[in-house]
């Protein structure tokens, strides 16, 4: 690999949960990494989620190359600790899936075109496999492959060392796909637009905060006949510190709605090692 470094520390983001350069839980338009257009870089992350009733450990890595196309792959555990022996399925039962992505920057440059109002977008794509035949395959009969389609705007404005960012998701996941995707029974098939928004703020060179909020589809409320699997949207507040060029720490507030028992908020910790 060519050593990457060109860029900003921070102007690459972080993980998200689902492997893409974003912040937690909304990717941008930023291809992740340092990476510039002669370069290549790689980045690998891990993350842990800890709410009321759930953990979700999450870890993967994404391939920059020539800060235009970014490929990654992610994997989720979702342990359901002590409710799995309330839903008859065993202490810590999990549901796991593997999440394969790609982004390309289409136009726009976040951080060379401060004299633009035009915004960095890039599109993206991301496949999830769930792999749990038990719950979402065999008793809730849900699909357990689809594929995401994204959006996203990304705009820096270093004067105000602020970044804006604007996300539409194309999406038939309950759940981010760890319930799988549609309806029951073959029902509600169609794609979903969803939302989702991140505003950063730069404190040091090395500590940015900030705040994202990402909309959810509810496809299985009804369809159950109750609210067990109601779905709501979620939010995070975060500061990432960058260590250096080649590690970074997310901490978090998550709040990710509703799911199962009731709404589901925690802390959330992500480390990031890029080269």
């Amino acid at each position: 690999l060519i050593p990457s470094g060109g860029r900003l520390l921070l102007t690459g983001g972080v993980s998200t949960i689902e492997g893409a350069g974003g912040g937690g839980l909304v990717p941008w338009a930023l291809i992740g990494g340092y990476g510039t257009r002669d370069e290549v870089g790689l980045n690998a992350y891990v993350t842990g989620v800890d709410t009321r009733d759930f953990t979700l450990a999450s870890y993967g890595a994404a391939l920059n190359v020539g800060n235009r196309l970014e490929l990654s792959v992610a994997r989720q555990n979702f342990n359901l600790r002590e409710v799995g022996n309330a839903l008859a399925l065993g202490n810590r039962y999990t549901i796991s899936q593997t999440i394969l992505g790609a982004k390309v920057r289409l136009f726009g440059d976040a951080v060379l075109e401060q004299d633009s109002l035009i915004p960095q977008v890039a599109a993206g794509v991301q496949y999830k496999i769930n792999d749990d035949q038990g719950v979402v395959g065999g008793a809730l009969g849900l699909d357990r492959k689809s594929a995401d389609f994204y959006l996203s705007a990304t705009k820096i404005i270093l004067s105000k060392s602020l970044l804006l960012n604007a996300t539409v998701r194309l999406t038939k996941a309950n759940q981010f796909g760890i319930l799988g995707f549609g309806g029951i029974g073959g029902q509600d098939q169609d794609y979903q637009a969803q939302f989702e928004g991140s505003a950063a703020y730069l404190l040091t060179r090395k500590l940015a905060v900030g705040g994202e909020y990402r909309t959810k589809s509810n496809r299985l409320e009804g369809a159950l006949g109750g609210t067990s699997f109601r779905e709501e949207d979620a939010w995070d507040v975060f500061a990432a510190y960058a260590l250096n060029r080649n590690v970074s720490l997310t901490v978090a507030y998550a709040r990710l709605g509703q799911i199962a028992l009731r709404r589901q908020d925690g802390a959330y910790v992500s480390l990031q090692i890029g080269f």
